[in-house]
């Protein structure tokens, strides 16, 4: 497998990143076929493992370290901060307090004594970007991290970080993890060209739009709803709601392209994001090592201009079919005193 350097790190890392979000209780507890499935995808030339504290409550991050025992060397290693990991407050989130106390846990878990990409897992609009900033340039001194970065940011969010690094000395964010699918390109408006513009390695997760390109949900045919993603969010998946059958009626039109190109629609939908200059490796989450399997037959594939042309027609860039699912919403948008004057200062007179 090819290698593309992570940004200004000089780490070069596979554009296929292992995801191991579906390993533990929430997806595959069998700890030890997941370390066989990591172990197969190092076998194949994936040299970059992404996980975070949050993945089943840690035990994503014990299995990565299982499977780490004796090749830690050669693999890339990432993992995230910012989810709660427990009741009470301080218990997530982008404050140093909490930084600094996790990411001594996640070591542990990982059975580590450095990771080489730590990366916040969604903005935290309670505490000063410069606090975060300060905290990870701490770790990277103390040797506890090679690299830091950021997942799931607004473009103006990782803009703004840049300029505070640079004024205050601080190192900066050297990567972003934002969602990015043949169905949710919104990426490509703002966050993918500030990524360009400041050097920034970019690692991308739902490729296949929560399963939506995987072929398994289809316009016209029963949608099982019993297990996999629709169980745990079924309104998402049902296929009478509007933005349900807009996914299905764009699936269908990607569908025939990929029969054109020769390969299978998750295979087009994997290679799709690869052929954008902004995206450095694109996240792969499989559960079971058949998943695996049939991700890697695709990592030949090449999207010509013709067919991304037509990819252009059907979804139009810089657009979303739908919003990504754990995609991070500004808090004006959700919370309407941030957006909202007091009601006596609102009339012009």
């Amino acid at each position: 497998m090819r290698h593309r350097v992570l940004g200004g790190t000089g780490i070069e890392v596979s554009p296929y990143c292992l995801g191991t979000m579906m390993f533990g209780f929430v997806g595959n507890a069998d700890h030890d076929e997941c370390v066989r499935i990591i172990h197969a995808a190092f076998d194949e030339g994936i040299n970059f493992v992404d996980t975070a504290d949050m993945y089943s409550a840690g035990e994503s991050e014990t299995i990565v370290g299982k499977a780490l025992k004796g090749r830690r060397d050669d693999v890339v290693l990432a993992t995230k901060v910012h989810f709660s990991m427990g009741d009470g407050p301080n218990r997530g989130g982008n404050s140093r307090r909490w930084i600094v106390r996790e990411v001594e846990d996640s070591l542990r878990r990982l059975g580590t004594d450095w990771i080489d990409l730590y990366q916040v897992h969604r903005p935290d609009h309670t505490t000063d970007i410069e606090e975060t900033l300060s905290a990870l340039t701490d770790l990277v001194r103390q040797g506890k991290i090679r690299a830091f970065g950021c997942s799931t940011f607004p473009a103006d969010q990782i803009v703004e970080a840049y300029h505070v690094a640079d004024r205050r000395g601080l190192q900066r964010f050297r990567t972003e993890q934002p969602p990015y699918s043949l169905l949710a390109r919104g990426v490509e408006k703002d966050v993918l060209p500030a990524a360009q513009r400041l050097g920034m390695g970019v690692l991308t997760w739902s490729p296949l739009a929560s399963g939506f390109l995987t072929g398994r949900y289809r316009k016209g045919q029963a949608l099982d709803l019993s297990s996999g993603r629709p169980t745990l969010n079924p309104d998402r998946f049902d296929p009478s709601a509007p933005r349900t059958a807009a996914k299905l009626e764009v699936v269908e039109q990607l569908v025939a392209v990929a029969e054109e190109v020769g390969c299978s629609l998750p295979e087009l939908a994997i290679a799709f994001p690869l052929a954008h200059p902004a995206v450095t490796s694109v996240i792969i989450g499989p559960r079971t090592m058949e998943q695996l399997r049939s991700t890697l037959k695709g990592t030949s594939v090449m999207l010509t201009d013709a067919v991304l042309d037509r990819i252009d027609e059907i979804v139009s860039p810089g657009t979303d079919v739908y919003p990504p699912d754990g995609a991070w919403t500004a808090p004006p948008l959700t919370t309407p005193t941030l957006r909202r004057r007091p009601a006596e200062s609102r009339p012009a007179a």
